[in-house]
């Protein structure tokens, strides 16, 4: 049946409003509607991927972002938005100009003992008194009784009763304690090949974040480094040392998984930085728990491991400063399981006692080369005999 006048009218006027609404519709899109796809997600912000980290499975390392798409046949776009390397400070003096927070919390031991000294009358019971100073400031029993002695003979022998004269003695005889070693870090590259820096140490002694200051202060210096994250098995452990490398400019090779091989790591970090010509290579390691014998001799596979590709020209001992006795028995265990070169005493600003500098030297026989004075990242010192004794003395 055909359809009447109206019903034609009805069809029409339909029509006609459909076709309106889609051209509305596609004017909406094309004028603004685009904005929809690139206005970010509430709470993410967008920035350009500064591009995987070179990656390790077994024994051989993965292709880095570039290397897979040289494979796939271009080279990537480079990226932009991506924050610029700081240029850090040289570590020159840097000691120095932490003084002040070192003298806060060692200060109290050194007027201690210049009070004891410079009393009227020196008997037994100020030696005892002077004795437990320093063994309360972790010097520990034996370096105590040796330092005692020695002051005591040399004030009956001198004479020493002035304030300024007590305390050049006792600035001498701390001097001594420390010792003239060599101090220096050995981060020169030698024989075509670049130094390797082995940092070791208990979990939570600031290791990682030690890592990521030395190869700061390092590249302040004027020097490359390559960062080596073989703790594949603290969670977060390759991202934080990652973190840390691209605030200075430092690549990071580390492995593609959690529970990867520590030495596979380390040795493809060191044949990454023979292959680009850094000047050093610094290796992150797991936290081992020294009572762990299993772990400890893991510890010493990354080093022979390392040292099929290049001698390992420095093994550092992270320590935290404020543990006191503790520190010395696990600096004792990984001294018997990787030759220590260097200790690194960290958290010296705070409530540690400056002694167990004396004290952790003389367990091992070896420097304290490095000293954590602060929260910052330009906070990790050359360690100064001078200026430590100094700040301690006030």
């Amino acid at each position: 049946m055909a359809a009447g006048p109206c019903g034609v009218c009805e069809t029409v006027t339909l029509m006609a409003y459909v076709i309106l609404i889609v051209i509305i519709a596609v004017v909406a899109l094309s004028g603004g509607g685009w904005l929809l796809f690139l206005r970010p997600r509430r709470g993410r912000s967008v920035t350009a991927p500064s591009g995987p980290p070179a990656a390790v499975s077994g024994t051989s390392a993965a292709a880095s972002g570039e290397d897979a798409a040289d494979q796939a046949g271009g080279k990537p776009a480079p990226a932009t938005g991506v924050l610029e390397a700081e240029r850090p400070p040289p570590s020159a003096g840097r000691m120095v100009r932490l003084r002040a927070r070192l003298a806060r919390s060692q200060g109290s031991v050194g007027t201690a003992l210049l009070n004891l000294l410079s009393r009227d009358r020196l008997d037994d019971e100020t030696w005892d008194e002077i004795e437990e100073v320093l063994i309360t400031a972790d010097v520990g029993v034996g370096p105590a009784r040796a330092m005692v002695d020695d002051l005591r003979t040399k004030v009956k022998v001198l004479g020493v009763r002035g304030t300024d004269e007590v305390r050049g003695l006792l600035r001498a005889e701390l001097l001594t304690q420390l010792g003239d070693e060599d101090r220096s870090l050995r981060t020169t590259p030698h024989g075509g090949v670049p130094a390797v820096v082995l940092m070791v140490g208990v979990n939570g002694t600031g290791k990682t974040t030690t890592c990521g200051k030395l190869a700061r202060a390092l590249i302040g210096d004027g020097e490359t480094v390559l960062l080596g994250a073989a703790d594949t098995f603290r969670a977060a452990a390759a991202d934080q040392l990652q973190t840390w490398g691209e605030r200075v400019g430092a690549k990071t090779v580390r492995a593609d998984r959690d529970g990867a091989d520590p030495a596979s790591v380390a040795f493809e970090a060191v044949t990454e930085g023979i292959e680009t010509g850094v000047d050093a290579v610094i290796i992150d390691t797991a936290g081992r728990l020294h009572t762990k014998v299993g772990l400890m001799d893991e510890l010493g596979k990354v080093k022979r491991v390392v040292e099929k590709k290049a001698p390992v020209d420095e093994v550092l001992l992270v320590l935290d400063a404020t543990t006191g006795q503790n520190g010395l028995r696990q600096a004792r265990v990984f001294a018997e399981v990787v030759d220590v070169t260097g200790i690194v005493l960290t958290k010296l600003d705070g409530t540690a006692k400056g002694g167990i500098v004396i004290a952790v030297q003389r367990e091992i026989g070896v420097p304290v080369k490095l000293v954590g004075l602060g929260e910052g990242p330009d906070d990790l010192a050359p360690f100064d005999p001078a200026v430590f004794v100094d700040a301690i003395l006030g």
